[in-house]
């Protein structure tokens, strides 16, 4: 195989590599994402798993061989009960399996390396376990070099981005914000990963203009700056996108993240005594930021149209 820079790169060389070695028809990098088993590269043809499609993780067989119910060679699927039972089987038909896991560094699942067949294959093909695990393992470890190395990218464009400030808070303006949610949406495409974005708009900023002068709303905005960085964390992205709206990106959140993020930034706001309406959106694996900040903002607005005809609301949903 040719160096390979990236784990996408390698990834692609890799299932190649197998295909030309091993056989089988069709051969998979996957991502698990809470439910879904993601599709992340994609080599050989017959099962028309492209890239992106996104499939039930329990239905698959690889649910079965991570679990450790099931080998992660099957040369013959059928002979093993626990691949005969999966779901999976009524929408491909998988004659012979190979997968093993892709770990990240602290231990947790990332995915799976993965092949499926039309037809039994030999019986010998147990005897290249070795090679098989040797590969997956090289693989792991170039994901989670990828992943340290792409944290360390990430406070370098949060460095860069310093003069992409909004001057009255400190957060960022909404340049910065344009900008930075461009870079987690690339890097929720190539490891499919999921985060969630987080729309706050303050209820009173124009009543207490009115009412205590610019200076008590500058204040308050500036009190709400610091209640939203109170709740993210150091990785998620925390901005002024309007005059009295923000926005937060909680990066590599899945849903149960992003209520968590959610109920922080609630707590820190009420602590604060601030009114604010507030809406929260999950990337969907097929989906992109882009449209995630559009349905928070919705949510958002449509909580503040409810408080506005006083319709009884809870002080905030993921919905």
């Amino acid at each position: 195989m040719a160096s390979s820079a990236d784990f996408e790169s390698a990834s692609r060389e890799v299932l190649a590599f197998l295909q030309r070695t091993l056989g089988f028809d069709l051969w998979l990098v996957t991502r698990v994402e809470e439910d879904d088993w993601i599709v992340l590269e994609s080599h050989g043809q017959g099962y028309a798993l492209e890239n992106g499609r996104a499939l039930e993780w329990r239905d698959s067989l690889c649910s079965r061989m991570v679990a450790g119910v099931a080998p992660r060679i099957a040369p013959r699927v059928m002979d093993v009960p626990a691949y005969a039972t999966a779901p999976f089987l009524r929408q491909f038909p998988i004659q012979a399996y190979m997968g093993l896991p892709l770990y990240l560094a602290d231990g947790k699942l990332f995915g799976t390396l993965c092949a499926f067949a039309t037809t039994p294959q030999p019986s010998a093909l147990s005897a290249q376990a070795d090679l098989f695990d040797v590969i997956g393992m090289l693989l792991s470890l170039l994901l989670q070099m990828e992943i340290k190395a792409e944290t360390q990218t990430r406070r370098a464009e949060r460095f860069e981005a310093q003069a992409l400030l909004d001057a009255m808070t400190g957060l960022f303006n909404r340049t910065g914000w344009d900008q930075l949610m461009a870079k987690e949406e690339y890097r929720c495409r190539r490891h499919g990963k999921s985060c969630v974005v987080i729309v706050v708009d303050l209820d009173e900023l124009k009543q207490i203009n009115d009412s205590e002068g610019h200076m008590a709303g500058d204040a308050l905005i500036r009190r709400t700056a610091e209640a939203l960085a109170q709740a993210a964390r150091s990785e998620d992205v925390v901005a002024r996108i309007g005059g009295d709206e923000f926005g937060i990106i909680g990066v590599n959140c899945d849903q149960a993240g992003g209520s968590a993020l959610l109920a922080r930034v609630l707590g820190s706001l009420a602590e604060k005594g601030i009114a604010a309406s507030v809406g929260l959106a999950v990337r969907a694996s097929t989906g992109d930021i882009g449209q995630a900040f559009i349905e928070a903002d919705r949510l958002m607005y449509q909580q503040k149209r409810r408080k506005s005809s006083q319709q009884p609301l809870p002080q905030a949903s993921v919905e």
